[in-house]
């Protein structure tokens, strides 16, 4: 039996979804989006005075909400399959768009460079538990303008996993389709076999601005895979309840999707978010509150209850450091999403607010998310009905060790992690010099970094991204791209 987690009973997700519904039609959604307005006036929303605020109709919602996929497919630069976002499935990726590094072992933070990045794509691509790469550092050599499809660029360069990402600007978009267009040849296999997800995010409260809603659009028509990222604030941005931002969030998810499936019925979606509880205290916004915690777990039922594959930002820390904090912080995020079943799960690698990527932190992280996917499985028989037989064996032999039930289930009942996790003995742990959690998880990270990179796409492939990307960074002022050596 699979365990799970739930915190809202069906009755309040109904009452929830009603309300959002009811708010879209009363108080409508502020697009400052030309196209994206008229796509909804054309299908009979009402358009305030200022031609901003658009009134959405209950049909239209459930509308979208009938059309939207309930599963999609993710497939890596090879062509193979690597994700099915469907039911309970559980796939991590690295929390994105961090504009530090934690640096080692300094205990540092500065701005990533290309160097860095493309160190954090060989690291993900050898963590057996991260199913995906994230654009997770925002590069500080490149000029801001091309920051976006820079990030993608690299990550198909020396990547294989498929990419969670997102276009800072509407004109970012379309270098990014191209760069997708050249690993799959054709926009007809890149529909069929999406290589990336992007994050499309509407502003709280209730509100599109131009690039995130023409990124959504875009998106749509390019059967695009997308993941809607509203940022309710509790106490803020959205009422201080967990209800209430619940109920806010939900109307602006649905906003969203409702252009989506007006752009294009059947443009696949994931049900996503990055709410958080507003700390007065210290004016900031905790992502591994513990209800900030919840409330991701809590949104991701509605987006099961509406039938839709769905995606969270939790498994992340507020530590400026792998300190304490950061592990039971992480610890207890991972394990919630696991348990909620949110089928794509943006958190590994990130500190501070969502701010920093830790490459060290990855690493460990990692690890959390193997322990995660142990408990996932829950406990089943495993040959031990009748037990006598073994019993019998065990009182002969006085341990069962080489039993043949050992062998046969060993690997399967017990997970056994990496170096980064030490269960020796403290005879064994002296002898290797007192390692701490730090200084084994850079360990690992050097022996990582320290293997070949396997060739993943051709050297005509390689030459065709590297003139797409030069090409746009050009047009933005950059005469070269920073050295890939």
């Amino acid at each position: 039996m699979r365990p799970r987690v739930r915190f809202l009973t069906d009755e309040l997700i109904e009452q929830i979804v009603a309300e959002a519904v009811a708010l879209l039609e009363s108080l409508g959604v502020e697009i400052h989006n030309s196209q994206a307005v008229e796509l909804l006036a054309s299908h009979g929303c009402r358009v305030g005075q200022n031609g901003c605020r658009v009134y959405i109709k209950q049909s239209l919602v459930e509308q979208a909400v009938r059309t939207a996929p309930k599963s999609f497919g993710l497939f890596d630069v090879l062509g193979r399959q690597t994700h099915n976002f469907a039911g309970d499935a559980v796939y991590f990726t690295p929390a994105s768009a961090a504009l530090y590094l934690w640096e080692y072992p300094s205990g540092q933070v500065r701005r990533p460079i290309t160097a860095d990045y493309i160190a954090y794509v060989r690291l993900v691509e050898q963590l057996e538990h991260i199913a995906s790469q994230s654009t997770a550092m925002v590069p500080a050599d490149v000029p801001a303008t091309i920051s976006d499809s820079y990030r993608l660029f690299l990550s198909l360069l020396y990547g294989c996993k498929p990419v969670v990402t997102g276009a800072f600007s509407a004109e970012g978009f379309a270098v990014m389709h191209d760069l997708q267009l050249i690993v799959r040849g054709t926009q007809a296999e890149l529909e069929a076999k999406p290589l990336t997800v992007f994050s499309c995010c509407p502003t709280s409260p209730l509100r599109w601005s131009y690039a995130p809603a023409q990124n959504l659009l875009d998106c749509a028509r390019a059967g695009i895979p997308v993941e809607f990222i509203a940022m309710p604030l509790s106490g803020f941005q959205a009422p201080v309840t967990l209800v209430g931002t619940l109920i806010q969030h939900t109307a602006e998810t649905l906003s969203g999707l409702v252009l989506s499936q007006l752009a294009r019925p059947g443009a696949p979606v994931l049900y996503g978010g990055s709410p958080a509880i507003f700390d007065v205290r210290h004016e900031t916004t905790p992502m591994a509150a513990m209800e900030t915690m919840m409330l991701d777990c809590a949104y991701c039922e509605i987006g099961k209850h509406l039938g839709l594959p769905t995606q969270a930002y939790i498994g992340m820390s507020d530590a400026k450091a792998l300190d304490a904090q950061a592990g039971l912080e992480s610890g207890i995020g991972v394990t919630l999403a696991v348990l909620a079943g949110i089928n794509n799960v943006s958190g590994p690698g990130m500190l501070d607010f969502e701010n920093c990527q830790s490459l060290e932190k990855l690493v460990l992280d990692n690890e959390l998310c193997g322990m995660a996917f142990r408990l996932a499985a829950g406990i089943e028989p495993r040959e031990d009905f009748p037990a006598r037989t073994v019993l019998e064996e065990l009182l002969k032999e006085k341990h069962l060790l080489i039993a043949d039930h050992t062998r046969r289930w060993l690997k399967t009942e017990i997970h056994f992690p990496g170096p980064v996790i030490d269960r020796s003995r403290r005879q064994r742990w002296e002898q290797l010099g007192r390692p701490s959690l730090l200084e084994r998880a850079h360990r690992e990270v050097r022996r990582l970094l320290d293997q070949p990179p396997a060739p993943v796409i051709s050297a005509e492939m390689r030459r065709e991204l590297t003139a797409r990307m030069q090409s746009e960074a050009r047009r933005c002022g950059m005469d070269q791209l920073p050295s890939l050596a």
